[in-house]
């Protein structure tokens, strides 16, 4: 059976696979977002449980609707 991840994982994973594809570091991508790097890292690592209104942020950072940030999770 394959690894089991939680959604906190998954989204992680999937921010960090966008952001790569845009050629952004975390560093970046977190002044892009207003966020904090560490907070983004946290993210990315599935550490964070995000608030609805950094998910908003960060899908705006991203230049797509939230619901191509969600696709997959």
């Amino acid at each position: 059976m394959g690894e089991r991840l939680d959604i906190r994982q998954k989204f992680g994973r999937r921010v960090r696979e966008l952001r790569k594809a845009k050629g952004l570091s975390q560093e970046a991508f977190a002044d892009e977002c207003s966020l904090d790097r560490t907070y983004i890292s946290g993210i990315e690592r599935g550490k964070r449980n995000v608030a609805l209104r950094n998910i908003e942020v960060i899908a705006r950072a991203l230049g797509i609707p939230i619901s191509e940030l969600m696709r997959g999770l």
